[in-house]
C-alpha cells in the first residue's frame, strides 16, 4: 500500500514540475535558468518513478 502511495506522490510531483516548467517557458526571459532546473527535477522524478515501479514488480507488491 505504501509503495502505491509513493508512486502516486512522485507522479503528482512530476505533473507539478511539468506545469511549473510550462509557466517558466511562457513568462521568463532567455537568461533564466528556472526552466532548466524544472527539467532536471522532472528527469530525476521520472527515474525515481521507474525505479519504484520496477521494484514494485520485482518484489511482487504491484503484481
Amino acid at each position: 500500500m505504501w509503495l502505491q502511495l509513493l508512486i502516486a506522490a512522485v507522479f503528482i510531483a512530476m505533473v507539478i514540475s511539468l506545469a511549473m516548467g510550462a509557466g517558466f517557458l511562457l513568462r521568463d526571459h532567455a537568461s533564466s535558468r528556472r526552466l532548466l532546473r524544472s527539467l532536471k527535477w522532472r528527469i530525476g522524478l521520472a527515474c525515481l518513478l521507474m525505479a519504484l515501479i520496477i521494484f514494485g514488480y520485482w518484489s511482487g507488491q504491484l503484481g
